[in-house]
């Protein structure tokens, strides 16, 4: 199963599910959704909520795939899975006091703010389709998620592997934090030649990034 970031969609993954498919993985992606009181209302544990129901449904070996924002919340619901594959992920505490200081409205305005020149700069690794595809579809987001996040989660060391991938460039998390997150959890990590945030699932080398998570699995017997 597999999970987007903040101010994403489902259409995040769609170089990995390809790659996914073509190894015979039957791979399922989750789009969040606001609660029931609007985006504004919508808090980190109702995300939460939604990916460990929907993981709940799958069937053994369950793999959980999350990136940034949602990198924390398969993190968050790591007891009901069998594998986690981490890309960017917003960390928990004690890490997330490292992270860049930010503030948001209780909707952040992604979707009616984007830009395409903004989009290209933060997909700098990415070819101009894929810039377009994202700034078309980039969507609003809820800003009491993202500060609840940035506030500090604790999430225990699961028990399940772990495999982090991170970028070699990335101003959002900055690859020394997971590199210290990896350590303590006694991960795997596959360090990237994507320069941005996003760059392992939208840039010019998330197809090889892809397929080296689907080695990393089926080195522990999960797929294939």
């Amino acid at each position: 199963m597999l999970i987007h970031g903040a101010g994403g969609g489902a259409w995040e993954w769609n170089r990995w599910h390809g790659v996914l498919e073509a190894h015979a993985i039957a791979a399922q992606v989750l789009e969040l959704q606001p609660a029931a009181q609007g985006l504004g209302a919508t808090a980190l544990q109702d995300y939460a909520a939604q990916v460990r129901a929907a993981l709940q449904a799958l069937q053994r070996p369950r793999v959980l795939v999350g990136a940034s924002l949602g990198g924390l919340l398969a993190a968050m619901c790591a007891g009901e899975a069998d594998a986690l594959v981490l890309v960017n992920p917003l960390p928990p505490a004690p890490w997330h006091r490292r992270l860049p200081a930010r503030s948001w409205e209780p909707v952040v305005p992604w979707q009616r703010n984007a830009r395409l020149h903004s989009t290209c700069q933060a997909m700098q690794d990415a070819d101009d389709a894929s810039a377009l595809w994202a700034f078309r579809h980039w969507r609003d987001e809820s800003g009491q998620a993202l500060s609840q996040a940035h506030a500090g989660v604790e999430v225990a060391k699961p028990d399940c592997p772990a495999l982090f991938v991170v970028s070699r460039q990335d101003e959002d998390v900055p690859p020394e934090i997971i590199f210290e997150w990896v350590q303590v959890w006694r991960a795997d990590r596959l360090e990237t030649l994507a320069n941005s945030h996003v760059g392992p699932l939208l840039g010019r080398q998330a197809p090889a990034i892809a397929t080296q998570a689907v080695a990393w699995l089926n080195r522990l017997g999960h797929v294939g």
